[in-house]
């Protein structure tokens, strides 16, 4: 069994304006990454689009029928909040973003392929039950996470985007066996996750800003992955944003490429001890084009067992 890597190209298609950090240019740089040799062993798979029942999983039934009710024109944009909008392809997009990680967990949960990498956009962490936050409209991961609770009995998502994931984490909070995760630099966008404690349903780790490799690695080391261990999780999901580079014009933590491949590494040890080795990994963030390619691939070169 092998990896399977699920995109569309339907997620090139959702534009916010010229100038907009979440660009379509984001999924380019990954997918041509992923055209090196190193990925030849990767089934490439179409993301389908997400049931409305596999949607109101995670979110009310009213926003979920208000974003499929928009109908931008050519080139209208819908401001949504602050910084997300809706354009003629978006909806699409957002569609097979959370389509893309539910059957990612069904690649995985059916045996067909040992681990799953979603290369879809827009990212979802952010996104509430009832609203669309930070670039976000649905919350991929947290869809993800509670179709694989339908068929096992505890599932972790772990989140190393530099941001941290207020959606995931307050949609899955107080779930059964549910786990949420997540490092992140504080103070920093959107203001949540200061609290380094081991909270009820999961762990969250703030770093400061101008954090590096070494206190990254020992907050895991120390910290988040020992809490992981003991939840014991039988499927684990990882929101892969890799806004915490040092290149990143979004924040200021201070990752190498290397920590990408190092932390995957040690998250997919405790997978292999608790869950069959089963992993999801959906991208969420990362704004240095070059730095997202590079980290992407070191991310799916680990999940490959490279």
């Amino acid at each position: 069994m092998t990896v399977a890597l699920f995109t569309h190209s339907a997620c090139l298609r959702h534009e916010m304006g010229e100038g907009h950090p979440e660009c379509p240019d984001r999924l380019r740089v990954v997918l041509r990454a992923l055209e090196h040799p190193d990925f030849a062993a990767l089934l490439r798979e179409e993301a389908p689009v997400a049931s409305r029942e596999d949607l109101l999983r995670a979110h009310t039934p009213a926003y979920v029928d208000h974003i499929l009710g928009l109908n931008p024109g050519p080139d209208e944009l819908i401001a949504l909040d602050g910084d997300t909008l809706v354009g003629p392809g978006s909806i699409e997009a957002v569609l097979r973003a959370a389509g893309g990680a539910v059957a990612a967990v069904g690649a995985v949960l059916d045996g067909w392929a040992r681990a799953a990498f979603v290369a879809v956009r827009p990212p979802g962490h952010h996104a509430e039950a009832a609203r669309s936050m930070g670039f976000c409209l649905f919350s991929n991961a947290a869809i993800a996470a509670l179709v694989a609770r339908v068929r096992v009995g505890r599932v972790a998502v772990v989140d190393f985007d530099v941001h941290h994931g207020n959606g995931t984490a307050a949609i899955l909070a107080g779930r059964e066996g549910m786990f949420y995760a997540s490092s992140h630099q504080f103070p920093c966008y959107p203001g949540t996750g200061a609290n380094p404690a081991l909270r009820p349903g999961g762990i969250d780790v703030p770093l400061r800003p101008g954090t590096g490799s070494a206190a990254f690695r020992a907050a895991y080391s120390d910290v988040l992955l020992p809490a992981l261990d003991r939840f014991a999780p039988e499927l684990l999901i990882i929101s892969a944003g890799f806004d915490a580079h040092k290149a990143d014009p979004l924040a200021q933590l201070r990752l190498e490429t290397s920590d990408f491949a190092w932390v995957t590494a040690e998250l997919m040890r405790i997978a292999d001890r608790h869950a069959a080795g089963r992993v999801v990994s959906i991208l969420e963030g990362g704004y240095d084009l070059p730095a997202l390619a590079a980290s992407t691939a070191a991310h799916v070169r680990t999940l490959l067992r490279l």
